[in-house]
C-alpha cells in the first residue's frame, strides 16, 4: 500500500472475514490490508476489532464495491 493516509472500510471480529474482504478488494484492483491483528492465539478471538483499510484515494471505490457485494448476497458479519 502507498504511504498515504489509510481509511477504514470495514471492521470484523473474525480474521477470516477480514482476510476475505481484503482478497475481494485486491482482486478488484484496490490495495487493502488488515490492521489490528496481533493475537498469537486467534482461536481466542480478538479484544479489539480488526480493521480493513485502504488508501484514502481508493476509499470511495472500496465502499461502492463492499456495498454492491452486500446487496448481491455476500456474507456479513
Amino acid at each position: 500500500m502507498d504511504k498515504e493516509e489509510f481509511k477504514t472500510v470495514a471492521t470484523f471480529t473474525e480474521k477470516v472475514m477480514a482476510d476475505l474482504t481484503v482478497a475481494m478488494l485486491r482482486d478488484n484492483g484496490i490495495p487493502a490490508a488488515v490492521f489490528g491483528y496481533n493475537s498469537a492465539y486467534p482461536s481466542f478471538g480478538y479484544a479489539h476489532a480488526l480493521e480493513v483499510k485502504v488508501n484514502e484515494a481508493d476509499y470511495e471505490a472500496a465502499m461502492k464495491l463492499l456495498e454492491s457485494s452486500t446487496e448481491t448476497g455476500a456474507p456479513e458479519e
